[in-house]
């Protein structure tokens, strides 16, 4: 039988992937693969049968129409916050991994900073045990030091051969230099990266947003950029010391690109990651006391912003991560010094990644999908995706040109904690193959 079908985006489930799938006139753009033209896909039993003209007359099997849409490989975010277990009142793996799924994710990696926190090789376990079921891959990231304390390294061979795809104490500085050091020695052994989250906190406590004019103006506590410069400084000297590998969470300033695009030109092997609030915005945005503009590392201003699209630009920041960090409303919901750090992202990056750089000529879409569904993927040693004949269907599929409000009403992350809510946007999610499933957003 013969299904040609016009999918609404009223569609809130999941679905089993049917037997024999045809996506019909998509624009296919696999960087890997060196492929960029308009084709179609068959995939048959959760495999790629065929990439190239399918007869669609003589197709037998769904067919969904593709035509003005982008069929890449899938989307990894390397930078997310499940909240799962200990805080499932603002997201869990099952919600989160729907969120990502929505946004036009196929695999998240997930954050170390739960209650408890991921640094034993149980915890690992039970992050893989209940993402069995999720509807995208979930890669556990754990915790550099016991607890996130930063005063005992974890039992970092265990957790990489339980299957930690990288360590981080995202959330924490680890303000000791020899644990580091040592973290970055281990890592080494197993050749996977420790990720930084590089804030110098005796210069950054009770800080609630970038320290500059508008700081002052506004009457809150700031965090100035040294303080995120000083430790990108010195992890980058660690890991040409140790000739390990180390990765930048959430770059957010004009002098830590220039660190990184420096330590890349002498060889020494860092990488880093930047957020669409981050490019997007600036430290303007918290004139209005919107605790959704308070995040950790704070907005900026427009200088720096400038400065992070132009890493996007040069090869400097090799990811776009969304460090996506759902909270309650009601915690939000508090004067701008009390509210917690954090936003949520994942459903809106695709869109404001488009919408910013795609939109604006900034970048190719075939280099912002280098930046999603490549760089991450090789950074934590994992495989990348390919849409070639043979290869299990892991698709993200987008309309590049549709344009959308941004509603939380539509989101499926338990959280809405967003500055974006009511943009307008141009880029748009379409749907994600994975698993042998596939999720249409209804966005």
């Amino acid at each position: 039988m013969k299904l040609t079908k016009n999918v609404s985006h009223v569609e809130k489930k999941y679905q089993k992937l049917p037997d024999r799938l045809l996506l019909k006139n998509g624009h296919v753009i696999d960087v890997e693969s060196n492929i960029e033209s308009q084709m179609d896909v068959v995939i048959e039993n959760g495999i790629i049968s065929e990439v190239g003209k399918v007869s669609a007359e003589s197709f037998t099997g769904e067919i969904v129409d593709c035509s003005g849409k982008v069929i890449s490989p899938g989307w990894l975010d390397m930078h997310v916050h499940l909240r799962e277990p200990g805080m499932e009142g603002k997201e869990t793996i099952t919600s989160g991994s729907m969120a990502a799924a929505n946004g036009g994710f196929t695999a998240v990696c997930c954050m170390p900073n739960t209650n408890p926190a991921i640094d034993s090789q149980e915890m690992i376990q039970y992050i893989k045990d209940r993402s069995k079921g999720a509807l995208v891959s979930v890669y556990p990231v754990a915790a550099i030091t016991k607890n996130r304390e930063g005063k005992e390294l974890s039992e970092i061979l265990e957790l990489v051969e339980q299957g930690a795809v990288a360590i981080s104490d995202d959330g924490n500085p680890v303000m000791s230099a020899e644990l580091m050091r040592r973290a970055l020695e281990y890592c080494k052994m197993v050749n996977i990266p420790v990720i930084g989250h590089e804030e110098d906190n005796t210069m950054t406590e009770k800080g609630d947003m970038h320290e500059g004019f508008i700081s002052t103006c506004l009457g809150l506590k700031g965090i100035p950029s040294v303080a995120e410069e000083i430790m990108i400084s010195r992890d980058i000297m660690l890991t040409e010391y140790t000739q390990s590998r180390f990765h930048v969470a959430h770059i957010s300033t004009r002098k830590s690109v220039e660190l990184v695009r420096q330590a890349k030109a002498n060889g020494i092997n860092v990488t880093c990651e930047v957020t669409p609030h981050h490019f997007t915005l600036t430290d303007e945005a918290v004139r209005g006391f919107d605790t959704n503009t308070k995040m950790n590392p704070p907005l900026r201003t427009e200088e720096d912003r400038q400065a992070l699209i132009e890493g996007l630009k040069d090869g400097t920041i090799d990811v776009i991560a969304t460090d996506h960090a759902p909270h309650a409303w009601e915690e939000k919901e508090a004067e701008y010094i009390y509210a917690p750090f954090g936003v949520v992202g994942l459903e809106t990056a695709l869109g404001l990644t488009l919408n910013q750089l795609y939109h604006e000529k900034i970048l190719s879409l075939k280099r912002i999908i280098e930046l999603f569904a490549v760089k991450p993927y090789q950074i934590l040693n994992l495989t990348v995706p390919k849409v070639q004949k043979g290869q299990m269907a892991n698709l993200t599929i987008f309309s590049p040109d549709e344009e959308w409000i941004v509603s939380e009403k539509k989101f499926q992350s338990k959280s809405n904690n967003s500055p974006f809510i009511g943009w307008k946007l141009k880029g748009k999610p379409f749907a994600v193959i994975i698993n042998y499933q596939i999720k249409y957003s209804i966005l």
